[in-house]
């Protein structure tokens, strides 16, 4: 059976099975007499060494199958010890490690002897001699060697039904003799294979022992002994809900139900201007269609945050061990979608964040005791979603930000104004954001090039979001990060400046007003707007963009942004309308186009800046 076709598959798979175990590990280790982590860490090392193995992969094979042996071990000899874990997360690396090698056919570059010592060494009890429940002996009245029919279904969403069916048909000839298999091995390979499939087995383990054996091997759904209650094959078609697809198809659909969805918007505008009846029903029906296209497309492409929140527990605990710290985490709003196009580049500025939280904000134990605090901090990772928007928290129970400290070394930047006494929430994260700035006396392999907080607002900015920050000395402090729930298609209000078209994104806006200029004041040296009893602080982005030549005649308005709870009015000459719009990323030199995001074509073939009221709220408001 030729299995070089599954290589990609088992690469996944195999993944999913090591990021299982590593999260299974930090449970076992901060509860090192629970079992139910021990089993799965057991399972999820054995299912990998059976896809190992089935794949051709000797080395994996051979650590896997220490790896297991250890398992085994300590499921009836609790863990003692920080040393085993380390040992097992040690493991887990090198086979992360070794299934790229694998897949590339480069398995033998892959050094295994050592650490397959060691595991052997780490085996020091033997093991009990008890029989285990799974190898419960057939009652008496059992027909001794009698063939049971076994009947299987391979779930249906597995990627690999074929390797998987050869690997349960594998376990039962350990278990005994196999005969009768229906459908023959080689329809295994066939595409067209459902997963069902049955075999004869005369073996003296009981029928509850064999159903286990075999479920042990992964992605089994069903395990029958004797006549079946249903007929397999129908409850495999009937199961058959969803289908694994290329990654780049989706995104290729995806960016053509955007276009069509930027289409439809000029097909629309012509319509009107021909002022056909016909010609606007078809294009209001076009409209239609794209848009719920569209609305599909991009449910296809929503994932939920634990495919990345899930690597942060292992990184956490390896920097809280670097830097002699006890760190609790906690993970909440696991299930939250965000588009994978976003949830992809999430990664790097949330690592960022938790360095800091652990470097920078929790405590030294002894710290922490002496403030009357746990000496076990908290850091904690959520994810809700708010309409169209997802919001990802960062926070931790530590020493919190100092503010003297930072806006000592702000002054002397010149990142605000000498004299200054206070340094509110909106002006600390610019300050933090600034490219190299650090309070850190010595640069480490942690911290102190003062790079990560630029980073992170840097990345952010470039997924159409923005963070903000809250922090309360002695009490901890929560990063908040805002981000549209996809990228593509967003929609925007289109207003002019000079002889320019500019895009803001609706979800920024809570309001837009036409007034006169009697409106505008200033207070503290800074403009403002007059909304109802509000004053807001302005900025008139004629005058921030250095447009020259007089404005159009008519009334001026005032877009109000709304970013978390800070608000701000936003002047332009005119307002055009709304429309959906495809937002582009660009790559401006640093500090060329603070305020904007990106790009987008209109409907009319214009190309238009997008504004980020973020970075308006954040930044331009200050300077």
């Amino acid at each position: 059976m030729d299995l070089t076709r599954y290589a990609a598959l088992f690469l996944t798979e195999s993944r999913e099975q090591l990021a299982a175990m590593s999260k299974a590990l930090l449970a076992w280790e901060r509860q090192p007499q629970a079992s139910e982590p021990a089993i799965t860490c057991f399972r999820a090392m054995h299912t990998f060494k059976g896809m190992a193995a089935a794949m051709g992969y000797p080395r994996l094979t051979e650590l896997a199958h220490g790896s297991e042996s250890l398992l085994e071990h300590l499921r009836h000899e609790p863990a003692t010890g920080r040393p085993v874990f380390n040992l097992l997360f040690r493991v887990v690396d090198t086979l992360e490690q070794g299934i790229g090698l694998a897949v590339e056919g480069q398995d033998g570059r892959l050094e295994v002897a050592p650490l397959v010592e060691e595991l052997a060494a780490a085996v020091r009890v033997p093991r009990r001699r008890a029989a285990p429940a799974t190898q419960e002996v057939v009652p008496p009245d059992a027909p001794a060697g009698a063939g049971r029919e076994i009947r299987v279904l391979i779930d249906p969403g597995a990627v690999m039904r074929g390797a998987r069916a050869m690997l349960v048909v594998r376990k039962a000839e350990s278990l005994g003799k196999v005969s009768g298999l229906r459908p023959p091995l080689a329809a295994f390979e066939l595409d067209g294979f459902d997963g069902a499939f049955s075999f004869r087995l005369e073996s003296t383990l009981s029928d509850t022992a064999v159903v286990g054996q075999l479920e042990v091997v992964g992605d089994v759904a069903r395990v029958d002994v004797g006549e079946p209650q249903v007929d397999f094959r129908t409850e495999a078609g009937n199961r058959r809900r969803q289908i694994r697809v290329d990654l780049r198809r989706l995104d290729r659909i995806m960016n053509l139900a955007s276009e069509l969805v930027v289409a439809k918007g000029r097909l629309v505008e012509l319509a009107g201007l021909a002022g056909q009846g016909p010609l606007s029903e078809v294009a209001d029906r076009i409209g239609r269609i794209a848009s719920d296209l569209y609305g599909e497309a991009v449910q296809t492409r929503l994932t939920p945050v634990w495919q990345v929140f899930d690597r942060f527990p292992r990184v956490v605990r390896d920097l809280a061990s670097q830097l002699g710290k006890r760190v609790r985490f906690d993970i909440e709003g696991e299930d939250t979608l965000l588009d994978r196009a976003i949830l992809d580049e999430l990664g790097e500025p949330l690592i960022h964040l938790l360095r800091n939280a652990i470097d920078h904000g929790i405590e030294a134990p002894r710290d922490r005791a002496r403030a009357g605090k746990p000496e076990e901090g908290t850091i904690r990772v959520s994810a809700t979603g708010d309409r169209n928007t997802v919001l990802i928290r960062v926070s931790d129970d530590g020493a919190g930000v100092d503010r003297s400290r930072v806006l000592e070394a702000a002054i002397e930047r010149g990142l605000v104004p000498p004299g200054s006494s206070v340094l509110p929430d909106e002006l600390l994260l610019r300050v933090l954001s600034a490219p190299g700035f650090s309070t850190s006396g010595k640069v480490s392999s942690v911290s102190g090039r003062g790079m990560g907080m630029e980073a992170v607002t840097t990345r952010l900015r470039g997924l159409g979001g923005s963070v903000e920050v809250t922090s309360e000395r002695g009490v901890g402090s929560e990063f908040t990060l805002r981000l549209p729930m996809t990228l593509a298609i967003v929609k925007a209000l289109l207003a002019r400046v000079g002889n320019e078209q500019y895009a803001i994104p609706l979800a920024g806006i809570a309001e837009t007003v036409e007034f006169r200029t009697d409106r505008l004041g200033a207070l503290e040296g800074r403009e403002t707007f007059q909304l109802r009893d509000e004053v807001l602080p302005a900025v008139r982005l004629r005058e921030w963009l250095g447009v020259t030549g007089a404005p159009p005649t008519g009334r001026p308005a005032a877009v109000i942004i709304e970013v978390g709870e800070q608000r701000a009015a936003v002047v332009v000459d005119a307002l055009i309308g709304q429309q959906e719009i495809l937002v582009e990323p660009f790559d401006a030199p640093r500090g060329t186009l603070p305020v904007f995001s990106g790009a987008t074509l209109l409907g009319d073939g214009v190309p238009a800046l997008i504004v980020d009221p973020a970075a308006l709220v954040g930044g331009g408001l200050h300077g």
